[in-house]
């Protein structure tokens, strides 16, 4: 039986004098388990929202928040009141310190044009930080010179451009940055896997030329990830996991992942990425398996991932320390923080659209290996003691629930 998960108590203690972190945006995947660990370290959470978004934090009884406007609708709009919430939350509390957390490529471009204030600091990526988490032109380069191996990757700014970037199909389409500033709004672009050139027509008249995109072969594999703080002394407290499922088959964000032990050739082309850009804080890098067992670069976020609750179920508590980093340059984790290998963590609403993913079949001819549908359905009922799920934390149970509604609701009845 899937076991519930809980810290009964704060794994570093109560922050005293009162610590406030603000973070957003609370519709994110990660924002319940980065609240839960910031509350479980004795800090008081406050949450920013996009205006009428609905989401599952906001069934939680461990923080407040607050609304603002929606950047994709109006970026201008959404800095100024953003600030000004800042501000106004700050005399609220009263507190000796603020730090401003983002957990989103929307709040991660947003929180870094805040201007510097006294009152908030900001964890993790400054302005320079925040553009190569959003840029996958900068993260190419510093992932080749790290040591990476990357797919070749062309550019296109054009839509007559697009077929020129094409030197051999299948191919992968996808925006160049996390994010875009165009009209005054904040748009994220889509991704296509085009197997011949009438799929890629379809991507280019989709696309229209709006944004950077890029072009790089689809190679098929199971996606990995490389998870760490960096700080002043190096980068510390290393984890990973392997992706057990996509909530879509064709290309996603993960239902079902488990943890396993960080591949020694991998740390020193990490450690070389995050050096050489002067990161700070908690990072994730994306990486891909091939069948032949090599190892390519997908990309670089600098910001809370959407498998945070694995890394908790280990006790790796990613969101607080680098809240704490933060507050003080020098802080590092114990060294007697608690590392668990195969432990398997589970988005139920993300599992459930899996299935009906999996039922609908592939979309384009590239995907040459599509999950079985029953075999799936074996894999979704199987639990054991190392089983857990996303969001689950029994005196905040109500946010389970409404995570599995709204991702449910979410993925059914989006516009396409």
């Amino acid at each position: 039986m899937t076991q519930a998960w809980h810290s009964e108590k704060p794994l570093c203690g109560n922050t005293e004098p009162m610590v406030v972190v603000a973070i957003g945006f609370a519709e994110a995947l990660s924002a319940p388990e980065v609240t839960w660990s910031l509350v479980d370290a004795g800090f008081k959470v406050i949450a920013f929202s996009r205006r009428g978004r609905r989401g599952a934090l906001r069934h939680s009884h461990h923080v407040a928040i607050f609304e603002i406007a929606a950047p994709e609708k109006n970026c201008a709009a959404a800095l100024e009141e953003l600030a000004a919430a800042l501000d106004s939350q700050h005399a609220e509390y009263g507190a000796a310190a603020a730090v401003l957390l983002p957990l989103d490529d929307a709040s991660l471009w947003l929180c870094s044009r805040v201007q510097p204030s006294t009152r908030w600091v900001l964890a993790g990526a400054s302005r320079h930080g925040a553009e190569l988490a959003i840029d996958k032109r900068r993260q190419i380069q510093a992932a080749t010179a790290a040591g990476f191996r990357v797919p070749p990757t062309s550019f296109a700014a054009m839509a007559d451009g697009l077929v020129d970037c094409v030197r051999e199909y299948p191919v992968i389409v996808r925006p160049a940055c996390a994010v875009t500033v165009a009209e005054g709004r904040l748009h994220k672009g889509h991704n296509w896997i085009c197997s011949d050139e009438a799929e890629l027509q379809r991507a280019r008249s989709a696309w229209n030329g709006r944004g950077l995109l890029m072009v790089q072969p689809f190679l098929e594999g199971t996606g990995e990830g490389v998870f760490g703080l960096a700080t002043d002394r190096g980068v510390v407290a290393w984890s990973a996991h392997r992706r057990l499922r996509m909530m879509n088959p064709h290309g996603s964000g993960s239902s079902a992942c488990i943890s396993h032990e960080v591949p020694d050739d991998v740390k020193g082309p990490v450690t070389a990425f995050v050096t050489s850009c002067d990161w700070r804080g908690m990072f994730m890098i994306e990486l891909l398996r091939t069948e032949d067992k090599r190892l390519w670069f997908v990309e670089f976020n600098g910001r809370a991932w959407g498998s945070m609750a694995l890394s908790r179920r280990q006790f790796l508590e990613y969101p607080a320390w680098t809240v704490k980093l933060a507050l003080d340059a020098q802080f590092v984790p114990d060294n007697g923080v608690g590392l668990t290998q195969d432990v398997v963590c589970r988005n139920l609403g993300r599992e459930l659209m899996h299935l009906l993913f999996v039922l609908r079949g592939p979309q384009s001819r590239a995907i040459r290996k599509w999950p079985s549908f029953w075999r799936t359905l074996i894999e979704f009922l199987r639990t054991d003691r190392k089983s857990f799920f996303y969001n689950w934390r029994r005196d905040d149970w109500r946010v389970f629930f409404s995570d599995c509604w709204y991702t449910i609701r979410e993925q059914l009845f989006k516009s396409h």
